[in-house]
């Protein structure tokens, strides 16, 4: 089984990769190399930063996003976004301007607003995953977020509550996105990519 770890210039790509390599991952490239992608059964997108500039940066690689596509939506290599690299699964990002993202799931990722309330943005820290619909690869637990922007659309496998609910996670087919970090979620972060890992969608 090889994973893609991709590397766009947008990602904590280190400590994603312990991550995976802790959960059991023996075979992972960090790569910006599409051809490694089309080979690849498994992909992870990663992505810390504005949703605009990490948009920009992936589409800076020649033949990533095709790739991605092709592997992933065409043919259902699994496929996990992780913070940001979740958020660009949306059809726009509204940070710093309007931006255009994958478009994989129908969505825009807008401000958080807890209107009326002391929550502070950006939502950092621990908080629960309250599943929202049946997905293999997501169970109840607390996870590590840090964010200020939240997708809004289809999709949503999962919630948080930061002065109301907000999305964290979303799925379609064999493509999941989380907004929380795994790989800064210890033990519940550390099982998620077990789960990912092993799953046969």
């Amino acid at each position: 089984m090889t994973l893609a770890l991709i590397d766009y210039q947008a990602g904590n790509l280190h400590s994603v990769e312990n991550a995976l390599r802790a959960a059991g991952c023996t075979d992972l490239t960090v790569t910006a190399d599409p051809e490694v992608v089309r080979r690849a059964d498994r992909i992870v997108l990663p992505g810390v930063g504005a949703f605009g500039a990490c948009a920009a940066n992936l589409r800076a690689v020649p033949g990533m996003v095709a790739a991605l596509e092709e592997r992933a939506l065409g043919q259902g290599a699994p496929f996990l976004g992780i913070c940001v690299g979740m958020q660009l699964l949306a059809e726009t990002g509204e940070e710093l301007g309007v931006h255009t993202g994958l478009g994989w799931i129908a969505g825009s990722v807008r401000r958080i607003d807890p209107a009326g309330s002391d929550a502070k943005v950006p939502h950092m820290g621990w908080n629960d995953v309250v599943p929202t619909a049946g997905h293999p690869l997501i169970v109840p637990g607390e996870a590590y977020f840090l964010h200020s922007y939240a997708f809004t659309g289809a999709g949503v496998v999962a919630t948080t509550d930061h002065a109301g609910p907000v999305t964290a996670a979303v799925a379609r087919d064999t493509v999941l996105g989380v907004q929380f970090h795994p790989e800064k979620s210890q033990r519940y972060g550390l099982a998620l990519l077990e789960r990912f890992l092993a799953w046969r969608p």
